[in-house]
């Protein structure tokens, strides 16, 4: 059985650079090897779960500027599935929640820059599905729960995004220090919480976390979060599988659930 995962992608540069991070990635995908990964990534937001459903290449999304030439070139040119599409609906059907079917988006930043680096061959069949970063922690936690036994079919599901993510606060001078102490203290309640299985601490994070609103200014990498930690086994203990920090306030935190 493969656990379900929060990564954090990142900047696009993940997808070129050498870093404790894409060095875990790399290792990470070596170790795991699903037969399918079903990712929801921070950068595709729609109102209503949409959920890509088709068995053609992906186009590679670019949605980013200013990033060396290099970067533009890496077309990771994986497949989606139709088949794993059709389940994820009718898994979120049967829990009540509305869902859309998309057969043209391609594959954004949050999914293809971490993806190339774990799974490089492009070889494993990939499902992405779009966030709605409004509706409320407990409900971002039940579109996990729908997903619930996936691991059972060595499906992976990732959550796509980033713990503390204020691109106003970055210290581009000091990109391997220390991280900030509002940044670690955020990352550390956290971490706290979902050990222990805190729930309803957990869902009224942006109240009672520490640095809260500085950390998540806005929360469309945040959410992921709660759909892996819901897509999870309730039965297997959370374990970070990577920390680190760049540019002092981005968190690199990566958990298994």
């Amino acid at each position: 059985m493969i656990p379900a995962m929060f990564l954090a992608h990142g900047s696009p540069m993940t997808a070129i650079e050498n870093t404790p991070f894409t060095r875990f990635l790399e290792e990470l995908g070596r170790k795991v090897k699903p037969k399918a990964i079903v990712l929801f990534t921070a950068h595709w937001e729609s109102e209503v779960l949409t959920i890509s459903s088709h068995d053609e290449v992906y186009d590679t999304i670019y949605d980013f500027g200013g990033f060396p030439p290099e970067l533009y070139a890496i077309k990771y040119r994986a497949r989606g599935s139709s088949i794993v599409a059709s389940e994820l609906a009718r898994r979120f059907g049967a829990a009540g929640i509305q869902v859309r079917l998309d057969a043209t988006r391609g594959l954004d930043h949050g999914a293809w820059t971490m993806l190339h680096r774990m799974y490089p061959q492009a070889d494993i069949p990939v499902v992405q599905v779009s966030v709605n970063p409004f509706l409320p922690m407990r409900e971002q936690y039940r579109i996990g729960e729908a997903l619930r036994g996936l691991d059972e079919q060595d499906i992976l599901v990732i959550g796509s995004g980033v713990t503390v993510h204020n691109l106003r606060r970055v210290n581009f001078d000091d990109r391997f220090g220390e991280p900030e102490s509002w940044a670690y203290e955020f990352d550390e309640w956290l971490i706290e919480h979902i050990r222990t299985g805190d729930f309803d601490s957990l869902f009224r994070v942006m109240e009672l976390a520490p640095h809260a609103r500085l950390a998540v200014p806005r929360p469309e990498h945040f959410v992921p979060l709660f759909i892996a930690m819901g897509s999870g086994n309730p039965d297997r203990k959370p374990e970070i599988l990577h920390r680190s920090y760049e540019f002092g306030t981005l968190s690199y935190l990566s958990l298994q659930f």
